[in-house]
């Protein structure tokens, strides 16, 4: 497998299929562990890793200033694109090299070596320390400088810049978009031009705990003690003795995303309209989304230990609404929040 069998140059950079997580490994029978997120936009503009401590539980939810926010990854564990680019080239589930050896043998053999040889010099493979890290380089490079990944041609770039308009349905899953007692979704999903003039890339690169359910289309979640917690592991471990993160994943940026088939951070759901009827019905209707626990009770926030379960956010609209409220949001809402999404997709046409 390659970078690119999971993050598809013709898929905006994000998985080719609907899968909840890819197959890798050495046989390419080995599941992982997350969905794949879009590497599109968001590599050149992504803040380094900050966490402001914030007092309490309460004052995390509520204030922004003391939110988790950057890096790279669903929890933000790599400041380097570098470091991240590295990480599935070891991991048992992805490529699965044994060691940096093992890379630089296949990259010696590669079509391309030769242009390696003449960017980074002859003997660069005498220096073997040396060879890898420039590989890495030569990696971060592509995705920072490539204009593939941030392209700006979605028609909301173009109406943004005056040259087209949106449409009367467009308008109105923009406007249900950014209400704050409505679907709220601005205020993670930034959709407001930057004071430089910078159009926006749908994400503020906080972190939140949304409660998504458990998916069962993960081999990992066989084991009912598993649980991916996000900033608190497995994958990241120097968060782990801040419990009031568990359960956190980053915001991702929401360009392109009408064109995915997985969404989440476990790839629970398989279309757009599922994921936002979720959002808005998550405390309206759980019985919808979550199981019935050996008691016949409601299994919320089951993809979370119970003592962590707290930490889910039920202080920002439109997650503050109790079980038999009517939703923010009617399925003719729905529709239209989704024809404004779809405004997102890159290579639009006027």
């Amino acid at each position: 497998m390659s970078c690119a069998s999971c993050h598809s140059p013709s898929h905006a950079y994000g998985p080719p299929n609907g899968l909840a997580a890819q197959f890798g490994g050495p046989d390419m029978h080995r599941q992982g562990t997350r969905a794949v997120p879009s590497l599109r936009y968001v590599l050149n503009r992504t803040p380094m890793w900050s966490h402001a401590q914030a007092a309490s539980l309460s004052e995390r939810l509520s204030e922004t200033d003391n939110a988790p926010v950057g890096g790279f990854g669903w929890d933000g564990r790599f400041n380097r694109l570098h470091d991240q680019a590295s990480f599935p080239l070891f991991n048992p589930d992805e490529m699965a090299n044994k060691d940096p050896a093992a890379v630089l043998a296949k990259l010696e053999q590669a079509p391309y070596a030769a242009r390696f040889r003449e960017v980074f010099g002859q003997n660069i493979f005498a220096d073997r320390t040396k060879a890898f890290a420039q590989a890495m380089y030569a990696i971060e490079r592509f995705e920072l400088e490539d204009p593939s990944f941030h392209p700006y041609t979605s028609k909301f770039d173009y109406y943004l810049d005056g040259k087209v308009q949106l449409t009367a349905q467009e308008l109105r899953g923009k406007k249900l978009f950014d209400d704050p007692a409505g679907g709220n979704c601005a205020s993670c999903h930034i959709d407001q031009v930057g004071v430089d003039g910078s159009h926006p890339l749908f994400t503020d690169f906080n972190f939140q705990a949304l409660g998504v359910p458990r998916n069962p289309e993960l081999r990992a979640n066989a084991d009912p003690k598993y649980f991916d917690m996000g900033l608190c592991g497995p994958l990241r471990t120097d968060q782990s003795s801040d419990t009031s993160n568990c359960g956190l994943f980053k915001s991702v940026s929401l360009r392109n995303t009408a064109t995915r088939q997985v969404f989440f951070h476990n790839g629970r759901f398989h279309t757009l309209k599922d994921a936002l009827r979720f959002y808005v019905q998550r405390d309206t209707n759980p019985a919808k989304w979550y199981p019935k626990d050996a008691h016949g009770r409601v299994d919320k926030f089951n993809d979370l230990p119970v003592a962590l379960r707290v930490n889910v956010d039920t202080t920002d609209e439109p997650l503050t609404h109790k079980a038999g409220e009517r939703s923010v949001w009617s399925e003719r809402d729905i529709d239209d929040v989704a024809a404004f999404l779809a405004t997102l997709n890159d290579g639009y046409k006027r």
